[in-house]
């Protein structure tokens, strides 16, 4: 009999991956949404591989994605914490502010 393939492993992988994009792009969030759905669909995997582990062949790929998800969610959460702290002391509205400026330096600079 040939092993199959975990159902969840291919596109757990893919989201664990996704994690980090969504850790940079979105400040964190999409980060955190996109690694816990990765392992819930991977805890669904570990589940179905534990109850008969002799069908299934890609069990390596369903640890490798629970790696990297865990580390995506590590990263978007301590992004989320500095923000939050950032928002609290007022820091963020500063360094907004900053950015603003040199962006508008730039562009007078590239004016001239």
């Amino acid at each position: 009999m040939e092993n199959q393939k975990l159902p969840n492993a291919t596109i757990s992988m893919v989201l664990a991956i996704l994690s980090f994009i969504g850790c940079c792009c979105t400040n964190g969030i999409g980060g955190l949404v996109l690694s816990g759905v990765a392992l819930f669909l991977v805890k669904k995997d570990e589940k179905t591989y534990a109850e008969n582990p002799e069908l299934y062949s890609n069990f390596q790929q369903v640890k490798t994605a629970k790696i990297i998800a865990i580390i995506g969610l590590v990263l978007s959460a301590i992004i989320v914490l500095v923000l939050i702290y950032l928002l609290a002391t007022g820091q963020y509205e500063e360094m907004t502010q900053q950015y603003m400026n040199m962006i508008e330096d730039m562009q007078q600079q590239q004016n001239q």
